[in-house]
């Protein structure tokens, strides 16, 4: 078990990695479209569209890496200022909403993906860009979301036990309160 959680938080983190690197194709393209636009004159009609295809799957795959390293947002009014066990069984008990989106997230993203695979859709423009491989890239995102939601649950039950959650197992631990800080000094 502690194997296949570990290549899951792999999986999320390389994912995460190697997408975040689509921002620089994003800029480079959508700079080349401002040099045509407004240096030679000449607008393109691909890279703003490309762009923002780009862009879809950049945002649906990136899911599990955030997950992975604690990066969705939260309420931290509340949030930040409970003690780990507490946060942790707080995640516990909204897992239920997190399996519920998830769980309509791949039912809708399979039926957009199947129908958009079938006819290999393009998108209505002049240049009919291939929307299919991104409508593909939303229930493979919401796969590997799920995959790191069960080991972060996982994590959640363990740490509501005492026991560690190894960050490269678990994926980033939440962030300790002030206490639990001071605690770990006082014991150094």
């Amino acid at each position: 078990m502690w194997q296949l959680a570990r290549v899951i938080t792999r999986i999320n983190r390389f994912i995460g990695r190697w997408v975040s690197l689509a921002v620089l194709v994003i800029f480079a393209l959508l700079l080349a479209d401002v040099v045509m636009r407004y240096l030679v004159g000449t607008p393109t009609i691909w890279t703003a569209e490309l762009a923002t295809l780009i862009f879809g799957g950049y945002a649906v795959i990136g899911g599990g890496y955030l997950l992975a390293e604690r990066g969705h947002v939260n309420v931290d009014i509340f949030y930040g200022s409970m003690s780990s066990k507490r946060r942790s069984l707080l995640d516990i008990l909204t897992w239920p909403l997190f399996l519920l989106f998830v769980g309509v997230l791949l039912w809708q993203g399979w039926d957009i993906a199947s129908d958009a695979l079938a006819d290999f859709e393009r998108s209505n423009s002049v240049w009919k860009a291939p929307l299919w491989p991104t409508k593909a890239l939303i229930p493979v995102a919401a796969i590997l979301l799920l995959l790191q939601g069960l080991v972060r649950l996982w994590a959640d039950i363990r740490v509501l036990r005492g026991l560690p959650t190894p960050e490269d197992v678990f994926g980033k631990p939440g962030t300790p309160d002030s206490t639990e800080e001071t605690a770990q000094e006082v014991q150094r």
